[in-house]
């Protein structure tokens, strides 16, 4: 009994061990990644304060007119987003038709079969049981 007894506060003794080397170890990574973020911070802080002085200078620096260059590619993207959405109309034609005539039916071969006979089918089946 006595054994037993000496056993399991060896065991608790362990377990009391571990559990403060995890806390401890838990500790030390809490506190490294409040550095870390501290670090973060004051990073994001500098390339903040250096996009507001990029900006300043641009809006100094930026000429009140258009460059000939830039309004020719401007004119050519312009064409480009019309002809996108010609092609992208055209595609939704096409496919509204394609279901028409897939799905129409008058397609469906045995249709005109089907439709006069239908009412005679219905009359012939037994009605479900439920």
């Amino acid at each position: 009994m006595q054994k037993k007894r000496s056993v399991a506060r060896e065991n608790d003794s362990r377990l009391d061990d571990k559990l403060l080397e995890n806390i401890i170890k838990l500790e030390k990574i809490h506190t490294d990644m409040a550095e870390k973020f501290d670090k973060l911070a004051k990073e994001i802080s500098s390339l903040l304060a250096l996009f507001e002085l990029t900006a300043k200078n641009f809006s100094k620096q930026q000429p009140a007119r258009v460059m000939e260059g830039d309004k020719e590619f401007l004119d050519k993207i312009d064409r480009l987003v019309e002809q996108n959405k010609t092609i992208a109309k055209g595609l939704t034609l096409l496919e509204e038709h394609m279901r028409r005539k897939i799905y129409s039916p008058s397609h469906v071969p045995g249709a005109e079969q089907e439709e006069q006979g239908e009412s005679q089918i219905r009359t012939n089946r037994p009605l479900p049981r439920f």
